[in-house]
């Protein structure tokens, strides 16, 4: 992929994570009917009872740091992964810090374990795609 393109792919994923936890306005979990439903059900199955909403904003924010380790890696180089982690941390600490100054937005630190966990999960999925594609095959 182009530098300018996947430079502009991921300004955009910037820009998205940041209207996401930075909008004044976030939407009202217990008003989505079908995440209530989907937890009542989870709640009255007992292999799924630990699958509450914490489990799922806590994994939500796993995933939408994915894309971060993926892209900074790509951005910046296989070589410098510790600086996509680096960048990664220091988004969340500034998504955090300003939440702080928004009425409607909580901080909260377990965020940063779980965003750092996505971004690190991005880095490492990149890594192995790299390494599995690169991989010599063994000659008969």
């Amino acid at each position: 992929m182009p530098r300018r393109i996947l430079a502009a792919v991921t300004l955009v994923y910037l820009l998205v994570v940041a209207w996401i936890t930075l909008n004044p306005f976030p939407p009202d979990p217990h008003g989505n009917r079908l995440l209530t439903s989907l937890l009542a059900l989870f709640a009255e199955t007992p292999l799924l009872a630990w699958v509450t909403y914490d489990v799922v904003e806590f994994s939500a924010n796993i995933l939408m740091f994915v894309p971060m380790g993926v892209l900074l890696t790509l951005l910046l180089g296989r070589e410098h992964w510790w600086l996509a982690l680096a960048l990664g941390v220091v988004a969340t600490l500034t998504i955090e810090f300003v939440q702080l100054f928004l009425p409607a937005r909580f901080s909260d630190p377990r965020d940063l374990l779980s965003n750092t966990l996505g971004t690190l999960l991005g880095i490492a999925i990149l890594h192995l795609a790299s390494t599995a594609h690169h991989k010599p095959t063994p000659t008969p």
